[in-house]
């Protein structure tokens, strides 16, 4: 079972025989969609004075719009790119001419158009570098995942979401992710609170009794004035314990002072399960992004050891030119999923509180994979 947040909009590489599969079989594809695109509105526009041209270019506005379409199927199931379902103005309940005419001023008809244009050379390129590569390994395993890369780069450029779409969903995103934030923020407050109410704060109440009731007997009973300050202390000391646990729950000091290193590392000593930690985020990140990969680190590895029967875990941490990337591992039973209300909901409240994105796949079975992406700019 695989649960994602919504991430930022990435093209990852694509494999090498999907990329040989597609740049292979598009060829024709893209030879027949180049002629009859470029031909269809180059006839239809000509004759349009003679009324023949307005079914040709009916035709071939369809035509478009039908092979963007099948494009965006296409380079997503092959090319892993990520192209959402298009959506184009609506023409339900209009006249014949005037839905053609909607159709015609769609700003997705032309992106689909100049994607035809722009794709039947690239495919003069790649079809001869995906028959090589057939041939020459090397070709097909640095190479051509490249060329699908940049391919779908282009495909996600042209029939993907326009700009003004992407900075909507982005607005959205990160509205939602502050409403997350600000929930987060709000359960740790009352969790804090709670803590001091049924922690150091009846400690120092038993501390202020105790004092009390020695100052009432400092010169009938001095032995049990003795007694009551033993008490006092003891209790001042367990007081300063718990303060001294809370505010390390809130911010560990060897993070601050040693870094995630020796942090993820001081939490996997703690495990009743063997954990394998590799870190890697030189230069360090911000404290915030710390603090979020510390505490998603800390909270799985308890999931993971009270739910899942594993007998053994990975913590892997790096860092990208923009993110640090978390990764934990577990040869459970796998099955996790993000429930409303639930810990991996609350993990991933916890990594929206920066724009991060937490992704979970966990088939029945295992192994589970947990993963987030924090950011390290806002």
């Amino acid at each position: 079972m695989t649960t994602e947040e919504q991430a930022p909009v990435e093209v990852p590489r694509p494999g090498s025989v999907g990329a040989i599969l597609y740049m292979i079989a598009s060829f024709p594809l893209r030879l027949i969609q180049f002629v009859l695109a470029v031909v269809g509105f180059a006839v239809g526009i000509s004759t349009v004075v003679v009324w023949i041209g307005f079914p040709i270019l009916l035709a071939t506005t369809s035509f478009v719009r039908w092979s963007g379409d099948v494009e965006r199927r296409w380079a997503h199931k092959m090319l892993r790119v990520p192209l959402p379902p298009v959506e184009r103005l609506s023409t339900d309940g209009l006249p014949f001419v005037r839905s053609w005419l909607v159709r015609l001023t769609d700003a997705t008809t032309w992106r689909d158009l100049a994607y035809l244009i722009a794709a039947f050379p690239l495919a003069c390129v790649e079809f001869p570098l995906a028959i090589a590569s057939i041939v020459l390994l090397p070709l097909a395993i640095w190479v051509l995942p490249w060329v699908g890369w940049l391919h779908g780069n282009v495909a996600l450029a042209l029939l993907g979401p326009n700009r003004t779409k992407r900075l909507e969903q982005r607005a959205q995103r990160l509205q939602a992710s502050r409403a997350r934030g600000v929930d987060a923020a709000e359960a740790e407050r009352r969790r804090i609170e709670r803590d001091l109410h049924d922690g150091a704060q009846q400690r120092l109440v038993a501390v202020a009794m105790s004092l009390g009731r020695a100052k009432s007997k400092f010169e009938n009973d001095p032995a049990a004035v003795r007694d009551l300050i033993d008490e006092a202390h003891s209790d001042a000391k367990l007081a300063v314990s718990e303060l001294r646990d809370l505010a390390r729950g809130i911010y560990p000091a060897v993070l601050g002072d040693r870094g995630l290193d020796a942090a993820l590392s001081a939490q996997a000593a703690k495990s009743p399960i063997p954990v394998d930690v590799k870190v890697d985020v030189e230069p360090r990140p911000p404290a915030a992004v710390e603090t979020t990969a510390y505490f998603i680190v800390g909270e799985t590895l308890t999931n993971i050891a009270k739910h899942s029967g594993a007998s053994e875990a990975a913590v892997k941490v790096w860092r990208s030119d923009t993110h640090v990337i978390v990764e934990i591992t577990d040869n459970g039973h796998g099955g996790a999923e993000m429930r409303p209300g639930g810990g991996l909901a609350g993990l991933a409240d916890r990594a929206a509180t920066i724009d991060g994105v937490i992704t979970v796949v966990s088939p029945e079975g295992g192994p589970t994979v947990i993963r987030a992406d924090l950011p390290c700019e806002w």
